[in-house]
């Protein structure tokens, strides 16, 4: 069972930067009643992130209400790419809102076709048609059915198999956890879907075999033949430790994709809209997706998301088999077109790639201090610090979760960690964070590792 924090408020020291501030005991005493109603009436499941109350949130900071603000590492779970409560997405949620069109289920609306227009406009050839759905775990699964629907037109009901990676995260509903590589995901599960096959995500660390022969070998162990396989679908980076794969793995496994006809998906709902440094994350990969997915980031705010795809592959179900409930749902869609032209117009992706820089390079200065540290990953404004045991390179989870909790002591605001055994400490701040509170924010960081360390 992951960790939990205590409800009981405790002294911590107090911090005052241009850009952080500690004030009160942690948990805040006045958020304490609030936070335990939800340990009440909520399930077990949903514990387990620091204890700290959101009161509000703008740009980069989010604050308690009683006096102290964080600058925010998570962007609420990488959401949060224009920045928090960004006043051109709240406006335009405001107008929305008064035009008095709130929902719509599949019936046409101008909010609907304005923004597909706009992702179609934006994106590379041939991902061309847009689904728009409400959250990155229905896009997964969405992007599961059309593969399999185009594997057996094209190959007959043999041609049905996903691949997917070790250690992956696609969501949590039962196919996208299926398709996802993190085994405690699915213990509950009695009869696994035998079409559900993992291969290991060449990360270079966990997986030191990083060349394309590890995919064909792995497949073979497992008695999957090329022609059954529908699609291949993989997160752009490895949301629980931020590993992408070599460059040239991912070309090999382009080609192997055209050579046996199955779809190539990558899943961007962590990477996509600037987060890695550039548009798109598979933009690092130099080769172009028959599917991928989107939430989280695409309206950095509101829930939304997306599978963008081939439009002979998107068109494979006829009209009215293939819906959801809140599809484009219009103030949704406002939410969405505004923070993708405040990224576009500010660059915002550009600012990941200037202020990744910085970031990534002060991680690996805290990194090679010490064996425990194992290693960052990422790119852009997107990092993994891997903690481990150096003597036999197990993960260490208590260490991520001391430097976690340390971190938000400091002004720092982390989720928990993720990532195998939770031994990652996950980094991803709003892509509008600006050069002088990150430097604030790395100070801060830095101090919570060395004491983590020490402790």
């Amino acid at each position: 069972m992951a960790t939990e924090h205590s409800l009981t408020p405790r002294e911590v020291p107090l911090v005052q930067t241009p850009y952080r501030t500690i004030a009160t005991q942690i948990p805040a005493p006045g958020t304490v009643e609030a936070l335990q109603a939800l340990a009440a009436y909520e399930p077990l499941a949903m514990r387990g992130q620091p204890p700290i109350l959101w009161d509000h949130a703008e740009g980069f900071q989010v604050y308690d209400g009683c006096g102290n603000r964080w600058v925010d590492w998570s962007s609420g779970v990488l959401i949060t790419n224009a920045g928090h409560a960004r006043p051109e997405i709240r406006q335009a949620i405001h107008d929305q809102v008064n035009r008095m069109l709130l929902t719509t289920y599949c019936f046409p609306s101008r909010e609907r076709a304005a923004l597909v227009k706009r992702l179609a406009e934006v994106l590379p050839e041939p991902l061309k048609k847009i689904f728009l759905l409400t959250t990155g775990s229905e896009a997964v699964e969405c992007a599961i059915k059309l593969a399999r629907a185009w594997g057996v037109s094209h190959g007959g009901r043999g041609k049905h198999v996903i691949v997917s990676f070790e250690k992956a995260f696609h969501g949590r509903t039962l196919g996208s956890q299926q398709a996802g590589g993190i085994p405690a995901l699915k213990e509950w599960i009695v009869n696994l879907d035998p079409g559900f096959v993992q291969i290991p995500f060449p990360d270079g660390f966990w997986t030191t075999d990083t060349s394309f022969d590890s995919f064909e070998r792995r497949l073979s162990e497992l008695g999957v033949k090329p022609e059954q396989v529908a699609g291949v679908i993989t997160e752009t980076y490895q949301g629980g430790t931020s590993a992408f794969a070599p460059p040239a793995y991912a070309a090999a496994l382009r080609q192997w994709c055209d050579r046996h006809g199955a779809l190539l998906i990558f899943d961007e709902v962590q990477a996509g809209f600037g987060r890695t440094g550039t548009l798109w994350g598979f933009e690092h990969y130099g080769v172009l997706p028959d599917l991928t997915t989107f939430g989280k980031g695409i309206s950095s705010s509101l829930p939304i998301s997306a599978v963008a795809g081939r439009p002979e592959v998107m068109d494979i179900f006829p009209p009215g088999s293939m819906t959801s409930t809140h599809t484009g749902n219009p103030v949704c869609c406002a939410a969405a077109l505004a923070s993708l032209e405040v990224i576009l117009r500010d660059d915002l992706a550009g600012n990941a790639a200037r202020l990744g820089a910085v970031l990534h390079a002060r991680l690996h200065e805290i990194q090679q201090r010490d064996l425990r540290l194992g290693a960052v990953l990422g790119k852009g404004l997107v990092a993994g610090l891997i903690c481990i045991h150096p003597e036999t390179r197990e993960p260490n989870s208590e260490l991520a979760w001391e430097i976690a909790r340390r971190a938000v002591d400091k002004g720092v605001l982390l989720f928990s960690p993720v990532g195998f055994k939770g031994s990652t400490v996950k980094i991803a701040p709003p892509l509008s964070i600006t050069a002088e509170a990150l430097e604030d924010s790395l100070a801060g960081f830095e101090e919570a590792v060395m004491e983590a360390l020490k402790a």
